[in-house]
């Protein structure tokens, strides 16, 4: 078969041969020089020279000593090198951390990349005694951890949907569309997300209602006797009644979906000055942040089960779970200390 117009091209990096060695040898044996060595084998003069230094050895002749290439030597040094290369697995020199992250894992149920990165933050190992993120999950992967993937309650396959806004067809009160640039930056201070999470779906069950400050993540629950808009609207007043004057310093604006329980929110903006939002319908994406808190709960609070199994002290000992959780989007501060930081700078007090 004739090959010469074939168009298979040679890759260009490639390791030198035994054979491309040997050739090597035979011609400094004929006292060819590096150059035309390299021209007659198609390599550049540095690889034929970087060659010279690996496989040459230092001989005795005629009792002088005198440097000798070999092409079996060359050979080699190349194969113990190439398997002394590459990136190297940190699982044994990083023990200790591993065994923190695991631990804090099956003590706090935070999640792998917030674990790491409050331990960042800390200060409490130094780099080549850490794994990042990404080489943890790795591992995960791999399954040579005690934390398995199916631990993760996060990991899972999921299906996107198209994003679709659809028309108010009732009309609770100013839209989403309303809302000033300064609260869709999260550059302000104060501006919250509420939402109702249900537990047994009945007609007399309690529900919490979830309150979440877009800047700092910062939630608060509040368990109402029932998802009317009576008895949530309820809430919201007691709320504002143990804030006092500071609510709408606190609360500038709150966010809502359109469900029925949020009918009457519109009501407090007269008496505490809050502005109200209305999202558009099945459009959970525009309060992402409140969906995300959401998830959190139910990490504890799983669906199906009924709120009344649940003490008003319970019930914050979810949220402090919650808002102790380091967050990549914060720094790995956690959305307590953020909150904290941001009420003293805006009420000019220390927060203890």
């Amino acid at each position: 078969m004739n090959t010469n117009n074939n168009t298979t091209k040679k890759k260009k990096v490639t390791h030198l041969s035994l054979r491309e060695r040997v050739k090597i040898e035979i011609l400094l044996d004929d006292g060819e020089s590096i150059y035309r060595i390299s021209k007659k084998l198609g390599r550049s003069y540095n690889c034929i020279k970087n060659e010279l230094k690996r496989g040459t050895i230092e001989q005795i002749k005629q009792g002088k000593k005198v440097d000798i290439y070999y092409a079996d030597v060359g050979q080699r040094v190349y194969e113990e090198r190439r398997q002394n290369c590459g990136r190297k697995m940190k699982l044994l020199d990083c023990e200790d951390f591993i065994e923190h992250i695991e631990e804090a894992y099956k003590e706090t149920g935070y999640g792998i990349d917030a674990i790491i990165g409050a331990i960042k933050k800390s200060g409490n190992y130094d780099e080549e005694e850490m794994l990042c993120t990404k080489t943890f999950y790795n591992y995960i992967d791999k399954g040579i951890l005690k934390i398995k993937n199916i631990d993760l309650p996060l990991k899972l396959k999921r299906t996107t949907k198209p994003k679709r806004v659809r028309e108010n067809k009732k009309k609770l009160g100013a839209s989403i569309d309303d809302r000033p640039e300064s609260i869709e930056d999260r550059e302000e201070f104060g501006h919250w997300e509420i939402d109702v999470v249900i537990g047994k779906k009945s007609k007399d069950e309690p529900v919490l209602v979830t309150l979440l400050e877009r800047k700092t993540r910062a939630g608060i629950n509040l368990l109402s006797e029932s998802k009317t808009k009576e008895a949530v609207t309820n809430e919201i007043k007691k709320l504002a009644a143990q804030v006092g004057d500071n609510f709408s310093k606190i609360f500038k604006s709150i966010t809502a979906d359109n469900g029925s329980e949020f009918a009457d929110l519109s009501k407090i903006e007269k008496s505490t000055g809050t502005q109200i939002y209305f999202a558009h319908p099945y459009s959970a994406f525009e309060r992402g942040s409140n969906e995300r808190y959401n998830g959190l709960i139910r990490r504890l609070i799983p669906k199906g089960k009924s709120l009344q199994e649940y003490s008003v002290r319970a019930i914050k000992r979810v949220q402090e779970w919650c808002n102790n959780l380091p967050r990549k989007i914060l720094d790995y501060l956690t959305p307590k200390q953020a909150f904290e930081k941001e009420l003293s700078l805006l009420l000019g007090t220390t927060i203890s």
